[in-house]
C-alpha cells in the first residue's frame, strides 16, 4: 500500500466523528442556532470511554460482544473501500461483495443485540432496520454493478477509478442515476431523515436509536464511533463517484475526495433541515425508487456501451 491508500484509511479513522459534527452544525445553521461544537462527538466518545457499562440481567454474551464485533466489521468495510479510489491495484476481484457482507454483518449484530435485550421497543426498531436494509442492499449492489459495467473492472479500485472522465462521457446519465441511488442508500443505511430522525426521543418513531437504548459506557462509545465510521464509508462511496469526472490523481485526488466526503455532511445536514421524516408507509417507497434508479442505470449503461 502506498502513502495515498494509508492516508485515506487514517483520514476515515480520524475524521469520521468530524463528519457527524458537520452534519449537526449544518442543521444548527438552518435552525438559526449556534449548535454544538464541531468536535463535540470526540468529547462524547472520550467521556463514554471513561464511564462504566451497565448490563441488563436479560442480556447475554451476544449483547456484550456485539458493539466490538460491529465496529470491527465497519473497520473492514473502511479498509476495503477507503483506498480504492486512490490506490492502484487495491483489493481483489469481487471485493465489493466483501464490502456489502461486512456492512450486512455489522447490521445483523446490531439487530441481534437489540433482540437480546428482550425489549419490545428495541425489537420493533430491529424489524424496521431489517426491512429497510432489505430494500437498500439491492440498490447498492446494482449500483456497484453499473459502475463495474461502465469501468469494465472487477475490484472496487478498478470500478471506482474506471468511472472517470471517459465513463461520464460514455454513460454520464447512468452514473448520475447511480449517484442519486447511492445518496438515498446513504440516508437509509445511516438512519437519517427522511428514513429516521437521529434526534428523536420517541420510541415509537425511532429505528436505529431505539436499538441501542440499553448500550452504555464504553459499549455506547463503540456504537457511536461505529455509526460515524459507517457514515464515512457510505460518504466515500458517494463522493468517489462525484469527484471521478475531475480526472485527478495522487494527493490532489485524496484531498478532493476528503473534501467531498466532508461536504457530503453539509448535504446530509441540508436534507435533514429541509425535509421532514417520512411515514413508515412512504419510506420504503423511497428505497424502492432508489433500486429502480439503479436498475434503470444498468439498462442505460448496457445500452450506451453495447
Amino acid at each position: 500500500m502506498t502513502i495515498h491508500g494509508l492516508l485515506s484509511i487514517i483520514a476515515g479513522l480520524l475524521l469520521a466523528p468530524l463528519l457527524q459534527g458537520i452534519v449537526n452544525r449544518t442543521k444548527a445553521v438552518f435552525a438559526g442556532r449556534r449548535g454544538a461544537p464541531l468536535l463535540q462527538q470526540y468529547r462524547d466518545i472520550a467521556r463514554l470511554l471513561r464511564k462504566g457499562a451497565v448490563f441488563s440481567g436479560t442480556t447475554t454474551w451476544i449483547f456484550r460482544l456485539a458493539p466490538s464485533i460491529t465496529l470491527a466489521c465497519v473497520l473492514v468495510a473502511l479498509v476495503v473501500l477507503a483506498p480504492a479510489p486512490v490506490e492502484q491495484g487495491w483489493g481483489f476481484a469481487g471485493d465489493a461483495l466483501l464490502l456489502a457482507y461486512a456492512l450486512g454483518l455489522a447490521r445483523f449484530l446490531t439487530v441481534a443485540a437489540a433482540l437480546d435485550t428482550g425489549s419490545s421497543f428495541e425489537g420493533m426498531g430491529a424489524s424496521r432496520e431489517v426491512f429497510y436494509s432489505a430494500l437498500a442492499e439491492p440498490a447498492l449492489l446494482v449500483g456497484i454493478a453499473v459502475l463495474a459495467r461502465v469501468s469494465g473492472g472487477t475490484s472496487l479500485a478498478s470500478i471506482l477509478q474506471g468511472a472517470g472522465v471517459a465513463g461520464w462521457v460514455s454513460a454520464g446519465t447512468a452514473l448520475a442515476l447511480v449517484g442519486v441511488s447511492f445518496f438515498v442508500v446513504l440516508l437509509a443505511e445511516n438512519s437519517r431523515v427522511p428514513f429516521d430522525d437521529p434526534n428523536t426521543h420517541l420510541e415509537l418513531t425511532m429505528v436505529h436509536e431505539v436499538m441501542v437504548l440499553d448500550s452504555s459506557g464504553p459499549d455506547f462509545a463503540l456504537v457511536t464511533y461505529g455509526a460515524s465510521l459507517k457514515l464515512w464509508v457510505f460518504s466515500v462511496l458517494f463522493a468517489s463517484l462525484a469527484v471521478s469526472p475531475l480526472g485527478l490523481s495522487g494527493f490532489a485526488l485524496l484531498g478532493a475526495l476528503t473534501a467531498a466526503v466532508l461536504f457530503t455532511g453539509v448535504i446530509v445536514g441540508t436534507v435533514e433541515s429541509t425535509m421532514a421524516r417520512s411515514s413508515l408507509a412512504r419510506a420504503p417507497l423511497l428505497l424502492a425508487g432508489a433500486c429502480a434508479l439503479s436498475i434503470l442505470a444498468f439498462i442505460l449503461a448496457s445500452r450506451f456501451l453495447s
